[in-house]
């Protein structure tokens, strides 16, 4: 049975808070119009602390909270779409921080999808007898990769970690997993390979359809409306479709944990679906999008408020670049 448990969670928030109002000394914008489009008044951003540096504070705080010791860690899995280093992977930093020197360690990327991903891989591991821990750290430093000259994008992304360490369970768990690459013009950041001094390198070819100018070298692009359309759609499909696998109903699910994209995105799906407002966790309001970190920060932040217990069916669903989405649900 491919059952999960959390043993332990943990969370980096950098200290600099970039609040609405800071956004309007250098945009033209204000707090009324961020917060009613967006559900944000503030999201972190780390000046000077690399994405590894928020990974690491993280993990050592979800193996603190586990009470398990390090060298017990099976698995490192680091989910991150904007990480320090092509390589190596920042799991094996992450393996090398924290302690966890027996671990196999890999990442994946599959931008603000990529908590749900990793704990579906993490599950599959955990059915062979091989594997007992598995340390998930999902870390974004989303800062750079923004343009803030733009205040459709910049105003959403802010910077962040969580982790959990989680072990096998006899209860079920279930998932439901998608990729649309057909849409995927609609969220990327190319990478800038400029710099090489290589004589032999000519532009790169691109994708049809991806237009590509110097002001879109080095940051995220994003087309609004084309990612609100599939972020609704993308939600309310992956909670039919898991909740479908289980044969669990809404009404069944204890807790909902949405992807904290844009307050809009998570009101509409929440309707569609008719969920109670009380069964949904929403954290926006002072973090922000911290694409794959937003999941477990909620998760991090539920379990120390004590509001995830033993015995709890939690729905986990994300949608992120790709397009990718997916959901999770199990029994704590």
């Amino acid at each position: 049975m491919r059952g999960i448990k959390i043993l332990g969670t943990g969370t980096y928030m950098p200290d600099t808070v970039a609040s609405n109002d800071w956004f309007s000394t250098i945009l033209d914008t204000n707090d009324e119009w961020i917060y009613s489009r967006t559900g944000i008044r503030e999201r972190r951003i780390s000046e000077d602390k690399p994405n590894w540096y928020m990974a690491v504070e993280a993990a050592n705080a979800a193996i603190k909270d586990s009470g398990i010791d390090p060298a017990e860690i099976d698995l490192v899995l680091a989910a991150t779409c904007s990480p320090d280093y092509f390589y190596p992977a920042l799991s094996c930093i992450v393996q090398n921080r924290t302690g966890a020197s027996g671990a196999a360690a890999f990442d994946i990327n599959s931008a603000c999808t990529g908590f749900i991903n990793a704990l579906d891989t993490a599950s599959r591991f955990l059915e062979d007898s091989d594997y007992r821990n598995v340390l998930i750290v999902a870390s974004e430093r989303l800062a750079p990769h923004c343009d803030y000259t733009d205040r459709s994008a910049s105003i959403l992304f802010g910077d962040g970690a969580g982790a959990a360490v989680i072990t096998r369970n006899d209860k079920p768990m279930w998932s439901y997993l998608s990729a649309k690459g057909d849409f995927f013009s609609a969220l990327w950041c190319k990478v800038d390979h400029s710099r090489s001094n290589c004589p032999l390198l000519k532009p790169d070819a691109l994708p049809e359809g991806l237009l590509d100018t110097e002001a879109k070298t080095h940051t995220l692009q994003m087309n609004g409306k084309a990612v609100y359309k599939f972020a609704v759609d993308a939600m309310e499909t992956a909670v039919h479709k898991v909740l479908e696998r289980s044969g669990l109903g809404m009404e069944d699910i204890d807790l909902y944990i949405p992807h904290q994209a844009n307050a809009r995105i998570i009101e509409s799906a929440v309707k569609a679906l008719g969920l109670p407002q009380d069964k949904v966790y929403v954290n926006l309001e002072k973090h922000g999008n911290t694409s794959s970190a937003c999941i477990p920060t909620c998760l991090a932040e539920l379990r120390q408020a004590g509001k995830i217990q033993d015995g709890m069916t939690v729905c986990l669903v994300g949608f992120g670049a790709g397009l990718t989405s997916g959901a999770i649900v199990f029994n704590q």
